[in-house]
């Protein structure tokens, strides 16, 4: 069987992960997507189960403390996390699952699945960024914070192994697509005939 994989994609707020995620997912009917948990509240049509766990803070907190997270951490002020079980159990039946997550939460991930693939997905300007944000009617405080913390995850991005600019969505998620393909025929993920 093909060994399955993590496919961790990180990005500033307001670069449109969510969005390339979503594209990929109905394009790639073989990728799974983990589904984080988070403390925050759902924004507007975001849905539980779908977009995140949203849990309580106390609940949040037990779950850590069972050691059901593969990472977590405290993001602009509110706790996420990583379900352990999913992406570990689908690796091990040769699926091939897909993530969205902070730079700080893939660091933890790559230490502990040191065969992930990491891609980082870039805004086409920082002005295009803070245009993103605005767009986001978040307070002012929200989106400033965002943006500070932007600076320390752009520098981050030299530690990925891909980086995809998403100034044209259709363009961004073919080359994701690309990324995966040549990932799921390297030689390290296959198994030739039986031999080890």
């Amino acid at each position: 069987m093909p060994k399955g994989a993590l496919v961790i994609i990180s990005a500033p707020s307001g670069t449109g992960k969510s969005t390339v995620c979503r594209k990929l997912l109905q394009r790639r009917k073989e990728l799974r997507y983990s589904v984080s948990c988070t403390t925050r509240a759902p924004r507007p049509g975001e849905k539980q189960g779908r977009h995140y766990q949203f849990l309580g803070e106390e609940d949040f907190k037990r779950r850590i403390r069972s050691h059901e997270f593969l990472e977590w951490a405290m993001v602009h002020g509110h706790y996420y996390g990583t379900p352990r079980h999913f992406i570990e159990s689908s690796i091990q039946e040769g699926r091939w699952v897909l993530l969205a997550i902070d730079v700080q939460g893939a660091a933890a991930i790559r230490r502990k699945l040191p065969e992930s693939v990491m891609v980082f997905l870039l805004p086409p300007s920082w002005e295009a960024l803070k245009e993103r944000l605005a767009g986001r009617h978040e307070d002012a405080q929200s989106a400033a914070t965002r943006l500070a913390n932007a600076h320390v995850e752009l520098e981050a991005a030299k530690r990925y192994d891909y980086i995809v600019v998403n100034d044209d969505l259709e363009a961004a998620v073919g080359q994701i697509e690309c990324i995966i393909t040549a990932e799921s025929i390297k030689t390290s993920r296959r198994e030739f005939f039986g031999l080890p």
